[in-house]
């Protein structure tokens, strides 16, 4: 309850959650110490794929005895989720704590929420000076509050895409200009860049980094993974190939953002990670609404033996990631679907034409940000079999399972993270 409460104070310390400026964090982190310039630091960015690829890296550094704290957003279920220290998330009583000492010594200045949060996570993250951050840039690195760090041991690019076209000047709302944002302000240290969705948006990548005098680390040039039918995937990069597991993830799309974990520790230097460290953490990935299958509990109970997926996409490339996975499946496929007032609604569905059985629209709770599941239902009028429910349970209970059905509930990890309350 008292990290409740701190958590309404602080929204309430600036007009806007998000307002794209250094100035603020800069001033509160100078207060703070400049506690960002006194850790290790790997620095994610990108559109899609960022939390998969820190999730890999964690459990392959893991395995590796090597300490991790993580700074990701949004959260799933609660907001500790955002603190993770020694591999473990912070506590109740400790984050309210650090939230407090952090609040005191901004003093009433304005500050976004992001904003105070960020600077926490690395006020705290000092008092681990020997373990490696995985920090994950939200939104657009350039003006993101990550982005106050002056030095990294490697930055990675994953998968970008089109996505927060409504942050953009309207006359700007492009790939390019995306991409821009994303990686014009990368540090000199090393880039690794995931594999992207066309040729195309790679170039215009390595374009924008071309006069970054970083060592570069390009998928396609210089890692690679190939699938084998076997039940093994095979890596190579500079270091030589390795023969792996397929890792405790749901999708083959999923391998691209392995192996730009692979790549990174790998090439972190003055670290030692072995093919075993490898092998085994790979096989112990956690990863949160990422095509994540509910196999128990409250909702899990209402499909009975058919199976039921939660994915946290929301935007067209995620769309196109995942209407490929659902297409290897040889079932049918029941979509529920809830998304926020500003996704492109209608484009993301365009990637499900004639791959789903049937969609139903449903609000998502405690989301004032949120569209209305019957306003969803009413644009995406032209799709085949759609329904609306209010509620999750609801939408689940009034879908007619046949054998091998399954259920996937997608659109947006804020509803995936009231699915996993619920259940």
């Amino acid at each position: 309850m008292k990290l409740q409460k701190i958590i309404k104070r602080l929204q309430k310390l600036h007009p806007k959650e998000i307002d794209l400026s250094l100035d603020r964090i800069k001033k509160l982190c100078k207060k703070l110490g400049n506690p960002e310039n006194k850790i290790n630091c790997i620095s994610i960015v990108g559109t899609n794929g960022k939390y998969s690829t820190i999730m890999a890296a964690h459990a392959i550094l893991k395995e590796a005895n090597i300490k991790c704290n993580i700074y990701t957003s949004p959260h799933i279920q609660k907001i500790n989720e955002r603190f993770v220290y020694n591999d473990k998330e912070i506590s109740d009583d400790n984050l309210a704590k650090l939230l407090e000492e952090v609040e005191e010594i901004n003093n009433g200045e304005p500050i976004t929420y992001f904003e105070i949060l960020t600077a926490a996570y690395f006020y705290y993250a000092k008092n681990f000076k020997d373990n490696i951050n995985l920090v994950e840039s939200g939104l657009f690195h350039r003006f993101d509050a990550t982005n106050i760090i002056n030095k990294n041991l490697v930055s990675v690019v994953t998968s970008i895409g089109i996505d927060h076209l409504d942050w953009l000047p309207k006359n700007k709302r492009t790939i390019e200009k995306i991409i821009f944002e994303k990686t014009s302000s990368l540090l000199n240290t090393k880039i690794i860049v995931s594999k992207q969705s066309s040729n195309e948006i790679l170039k215009k990548i390595k374009k924008s980094i071309k006069e970054n005098s970083s060592k570069k680390l390009i998928f396609g040039n210089d890692f690679n993974y190939s699938l084998n039918e076997n039940g093994f995937f095979y890596y190579e990069d500079i270091h030589g190939g390795l023969k792996l597991p397929l890792p405790n993830l749901e999708g083959e799309f999923q391998l691209s953002n392995v192996s730009t974990a692979i790549a990174t520790v790998r090439n972190i230097g003055e670290i030692n990670i072995s093919d075993e460290n490898i092998k085994n953490g790979i096989k112990k990935i956690k990863s949160i609404a990422r095509f994540q299958e509910i196999k128990n509990g409250k909702l899990k109970d209402l499909v009975k033996k058919n199976k039921i997926y939660i994915d946290g996409s929301h935007n067209s490339l995620g769309a196109s990631v995942l209407s490929k996975y659902l297409s290897s499946l040889d079932c049918n496929k029941h979509m529920i679907l809830g998304m926020m007032n500003n996704k492109d609604h209608v484009e993301y569905m365009k990637y499900f034409k004639d791959k789903i059985s049937s969609l139903t629209t449903v609000d998502i709770p405690n989301q004032p940000n949120a569209i209305n599941g019957e306003k969803l239902m009413k644009k995406l009028k032209n799709s085949k079999k759609i329904n609306y429910k209010k509620s999750i349970k609801e939408a689940i209970k009034s879908i007619d399972l046949k054998d091998k059905d399954i259920i996937i509930i997608t659109g947006s990890l804020y509803l995936a993270g009231e699915v996993l309350n619920q259940n």
